[in-house]
């Protein structure tokens, strides 16, 4: 089915297109640390998903350990 692939071609778009082809790496080793900083640092705190209410994984993790918390 071609759907099967969509949200991870989605993921690389965005990956190549906001950040990655923006620069030029010295070795792919700081490509690779660069990368995993930027899905933690940014993409994990900003995209949406509809499984988790709309909100980001970040704040849905959030609202989870505030919610063990507080129980």
């Amino acid at each position: 089915m071609c759907w099967d692939n969509a949200q991870q071609e989605s993921f690389w778009a965005t990956l190549k297109v906001e950040f990655y082809d923006r620069y030029l790496w010295p070795t792919q080793a700081a490509a690779k640390l660069a990368v995993g900083d930027w899905i933690e640092r940014v993409y994990n705190r900003r995209r949406r998903h509809s499984a988790i209410g709309m909100i980001c994984p970040v704040d849905y993790e959030n609202r989870i350990t505030q919610t063990a918390q507080a129980a």
